[in-house]
């Protein structure tokens, strides 16, 4: 079940075209409202090299973007025995009899074994219903929203309950989160959950619960 073709092709499209709409758009701006800044070097050009290469930037920064957006399409192949979870440079491989239940958790798909233990999350674009129907018809359960949602506690520093090795690296992952580093929150999310921790995010702050046994 991969991200529609069409879906990704209008990214690969609209983005670049959006951003040299945009930087010719500042241009006008600035024509009318002078002000300081590095566009005034690409308005001193002379015409028309000044909108040539205001367009020519706006889409480069545009296919960057839809370089960003296309990394997180998320490709999902259900087989009798695993469940491959793959995006560009990525690819996970979960075993179908550990899974308890699949969910969506806002633009993520989620995979917990049957301890709690987070086993796969991933960015997901997929219709919910479209993923609700593949999940059930292939055996999977399938829940509409993370069943120990009212389980979770936000973290703070110095939680009795939480032991020195997941602390030092909750707090690491804090910085992370804040730096917007997404790699190092993805590889400390899995450290946390080598240390029996489950934790999600809301708005850079992190909430955690620890898995059954």
């Amino acid at each position: 079940m991969p991200t529609p073709w069409w879906s990704r092709v209008l990214v690969w499209i609209f983005l670049p075209v959006a951003g040299a709409a945009l930087l010719l758009g500042l241009l006008w701006v600035i024509d009318k409202v002078p002000f300081g800044g590095p566009f005034n070097l690409i308005r001193e050009l002379p015409e028309p090299w000044d909108r040539v290469i205001a367009l020519a930037l706006g889409a480069i920064i545009g296919l960057i973007f839809a370089a960003l957006v296309d990394a997180e399409s998320l490709t999902v192949r259900i087989t009798p025995v695993e469940v491959v979870l793959t995006r560009p440079g990525h690819r996970r491989n979960v075993p179908k009899g550990e899974i308890a239940v699949a969910f969506p958790d806002r633009d993520q798909l989620v995979l917990l074994g049957r301890t709690g233990r987070e086993l796969a999350r991933e960015p997901s674009h997929l219709s919910r219903q479209r993923l609700s129907a593949a999940f059930g018809d292939r055996g999977v359960p399938w829940a509409e929203k993370d069943p120990y949602l009212e389980a979770y506690r936000r973290w703070v520093p110095g939680l009795p309950e939480v032991p020195a090795a997941a602390e030092a690296v909750f707090t690491a992952r804090q910085k992370a989160l804040t730096a917007g580093d997404d790699d190092d929150v993805r590889e400390l999310r899995e450290e946390l959950g080598r240390l029996g921790f489950v934790v999600r995010d809301e708005r850079k702050k992190q909430y955690w619960r620890r898995a059954e046994g």
